[in-house]
């Protein structure tokens, strides 16, 4: 779209320039920003007057003013008199300390003598009831008499031993030999010879010829067999009690 006519765009125009703000110093900069000891030569600071040197304890730090000690806070009575004090003066008394003495002594009980010991001629005395000498330990309510952990540890103890032996007799008793009856030993002798038969009848069925390995192993199984069977029987009728282990 074209611009808008106005009578107002025929006027000339003047051109607005912006103004700078002014330019501070850089030089006024860099010594408002450089400390004094950064400066090429000697600082220039104040020199301190020789008036002002440094005294002895100016540096330790100063601790406020103690405070009085308040009023309440009174000191402890003291048990000795003071030396200013006086004593007290004109104070008598009507008690009669020789006849209270001499009534003191008289009903008073007389003072038991230590018992004592010699064992030189020197006369050197020591203590009897400290000596081992007096037998005060004898004729206690309870001597001789057996303390009761004693007879408590020796209760336990014989406890114990009883358990063990009922122990060891159960184990006994389980393990022990049991006695055959006559029954069950004609029983077992019957077993025995029939078993003899039946290993006979299968020796007297073997071949005539033996001339294999296994037939000689069978052979000789069956042989061992028979003498263990007829051992076993000629002990059974040789004893006419037998025990066995029960298992």
């Amino acid at each position: 779209m074209a611009a808008q006519e106005s009578v107002y765009n025929l006027l000339p125009r003047l051109e607005e320039k912006p103004v700078k703000p002014p330019r501070p110093s850089v030089k006024l900069e860099i010594e408002q920003s450089k400390a004094q000891w950064k400066t090429m030569g000697p600082a220039k600071v104040a020199v301190p007057s020789p008036k002002n040197f440094l005294k002895k304890h100016s540096k330790e730090p100063t601790l406020p003013a103690r405070k009085k000690e308040q009023e309440s806070k009174k000191l402890p009575a003291l048990s000795v008199p003071r030396r200013t004090d006086r004593p007290v003066m004109g104070i008598q008394s009507k008690k009669n300390f020789i006849k209270t003495n001499a009534v003191a002594a008289i009903t008073g009980l007389p003072k038991k003598p230590q018992h004592i010991y010699v064992d030189r001629r020197q006369g050197d005395k020591y203590l009897l009831e400290t000596s081992g000498l007096v037998p005060k330990y004898i004729k206690k309510k309870d001597y001789g008499v057996t303390p009761k952990y004693v007879t408590q540890r020796s209760e336990e103890t014989k406890k114990a031993q009883e358990e063990y032996e009922n122990s060891v007799l159960e184990y006994l008793k389980k393990k022990a030999m049991k006695q055959l009856s006559d029954e069950e030993r004609e029983c077992l002798l019957q077993g025995l010879k029939k078993n003899w038969e039946e290993v006979y009848r299968e020796f007297q069925c073997l071949s005539v010829e033996i001339d294999t390995i296994p037939k000689k192993l069978y052979k000789g199984k069956l042989e061992s067999q028979m003498k263990q069977l007829e051992h076993d029987i000629d002990v059974i009728e040789k004893h006419k009690v037998i025990y066995i282990a029960n298992e």
